[in-house]
């Protein structure tokens, strides 16, 4: 690898970017892929597909040969709300693998007490404390729009691979005229799970949290894309 390279490759892990390296087996040089220029590269579906899985391999490209190993941050799960359903979510995406982190204002349900392991912020979820990326997921479970609905105008700007909300049908059709007045486009609104979690008949708080962790790494694995995000608000 050239030294431009292995900088570019560092400067994409403090970024928490992923990108692909392509290494011709049969010698010479190799490049570095960004996630962004992916859907213009010769080798796009290769590319999805390894991005998607986290697996780096062997593929057979028509110049022959070549190596693609996957650099992909830690991927992270951003839950709203210091709820029920969150105590049993935030273990198990946990044991999952992802970084956790719970979001909620009110010091009385977002402690360390509640959630051991797990990162607590006791806020509102505003853009600096979420902290989101194209590698995390953004559960919003309180089912207040005042916590609710900040967080997911913040994970549709961020490119998040998944993005779900608490509620029946009835109330996300409110919250959808919310997110069209605050200027988000049909295309986006539609990438919000509502009702989020699988329909596996779900009742218990427990068995919601199955059915969401179930949808999140679903999600995560085929290779879920957003439309272009929403621009950062002036």
């Amino acid at each position: 690898m050239r030294r431009s390279e292995l900088e570019a490759l560092n400067a994409a892990r403090r970024a928490r970017e992923a990108v692909l390296m392509v290494t011709p087996l049969a010698g010479g040089p190799g490049r570095l892929v960004h996630r962004a220029d992916i859907e213009a590269d010769p080798l796009r579906d290769q590319l999805l597909a390894r991005l998607a899985s986290g697996k780096s391999g062997r593929e057979a490209t028509a110049e022959g040969d070549v190596f693609i190993r996957v650099h992909r941050p830690p991927q992270r799960l951003v839950v709203i709300g210091a709820v029920h359903v969150t105590q049993t979510l935030a273990p198990m995406a946990a044991m999952a693998g992802f970084e956790v982190t719970v979001v909620d204002p009110r010091e009385a349900f977002a402690t360390q007490d509640r959630f051991p392991g797990v990162t607590v912020h006791a806020q509102w979820p505003d853009e600096e404390v979420l902290s989101l990326d194209a590698d995390t997921a953004v559960a919003a479970l309180t089912h207040d729009p005042k916590i609710d609905d900040p967080a997911l105008e913040a994970a549709l700007r961020a490119d998040c691979f998944y993005i779900g909300a608490l509620g029946s049908r009835k109330t996300h059709g409110k919250r959808v005229d919310r997110l069209t007045s605050a200027g988000f486009t049909e295309a986006q609104i539609s990438r919000i799970h509502a009702p989020i979690g699988l329909p596996i008949g779900a009742a218990s708080p427990a068995e919601i949290a199955v059915a969401v962790l179930a949808e999140v790494i679903g999600a995560l694995r085929k290779g879920t894309r957003m439309v272009p995000a929403m621009p950062a608000a002036a």
